[in-house]
C-alpha cells in the first residue's frame, strides 16, 4: 500500500526569469534518504530510470538530445554530476525548461525540481484550464516512484504502469496532489476559486473522472 507514501514534500508556484524574460516555475522538492551520488545515478542512469520513470533514450550527456518514451524530448543544457542537471522540455510544439538541483541535507539529499514556463504560455488554453497541476501532478508521481525505487532498489508501480494508474489508490494520490498544487497556486497569489477550478480539471484529466 502507498497510503503513507508522498510525492514532493514541498511545492511552490513562483515567478522566475529565464534568458532575460519573465517566466513562471512549478517547483517541487523532497529529501531522499540517500547520498548525492546514488540519487544522481538514479536520475541519470539509463538502466535505472525505467524502474521509477518512463524509459529515456538518446545521448545522455551535455549537449545531447534525449527522448522520454511517450512524452517530451529535448537537449541537456547543464550536467554537473551529483549537483545539477538542466534540460529543455519539448512537447506538443512548446518548449519549457526543467532544472534539477541536488544538495546534501542531514543524512540525505534534497532534490529540487523546477519546471519553468515562458510567461507567454500562461495565456495559453492549457495553462488557463489546468494551471500548475498539469505538470505538478506528473512530477509528484515521479517523486513518488523515485522514492519507492530508492527504498526497494527494484521496479515499482508508478505512472508507467496502466494497472496501477487505474487503481483507486492511484486516483486518490493524484487527487491529493492536484489539491496540494492548488494550495501552492493560491499561496502564489492566484484567486482561490480559479486555482481550485484548475485543480479540479487536472484531477479529472489524470483520473479519468
Amino acid at each position: 500500500m502507498l497510503s503513507n507514501a508522498i510525492g514532493a514534500e514541498f511545492r511552490e508556484v513562483a515567478d522566475r526569469e529565464w534568458e532575460g524574460k519573465a517566466a513562471k516555475a512549478v517547483v517541487a522538492a523532497r529529501v531522499y534518504d540517500t547520498d548525492p551520488d546514488d540519487l544522481w545515478d538514479a536520475l541519470t542512469n539509463a538502466e535505472r530510470i525505467p524502474r521509477w520513470f518512463s524509459a529515456v533514450t538518446g545521448d545522455l550527456r551535455l549537449g545531447g538530445r534525449y527522448q522520454v518514451q511517450g512524452n517530451a524530448g529535448g537537449t541537456i543544457l547543464r550536467c554537473e554530476p551529483g549537483r545539477a542537471l538542466d534540460l529543455t522540455w519539448e512537447f506538443a510544439g512548446a518548449t519549457s525548461w526543467v532544472t534539477l538541483r541536488l544538495a546534501p541535507e542531514g543524512q540525505g539529499t534534497r532534490l529540487t525540481l523546477e519546471h519553468v514556463f515562458p510567461a507567454a504560455d500562461l495565456d495559453g488554453e492549457h495553462w488557463r484550464k489546468f494551471g500548475p497541476g498539469a505538470v505538478g501532478v506528473g512530477w509528484d508521481l515521479s517523486f513518488l516512484g523515485l522514492g519507492l525505487h530508492l527504498v526497494s532498489g527494484g521496479d515499482r508501480l508508478t505512472e508507467t504502469d496502466p494497472a496501477w494508474m487505474a487503481s483507486d489508490e492511484a486516483k486518490a494520490f493524484m487527487r491529493a496532489s492536484a489539491e496540494a498544487w492548488a494550495g501552492a497556486h493560491i499561496a502564489s497569489g492566484e484567486h482561490p476559486e480559479t486555482a481550485r477550478r484548475m485543480a479540479g480539471a487536472t484531477a479529472k484529466f489524470y483520473t479519468g473522472g
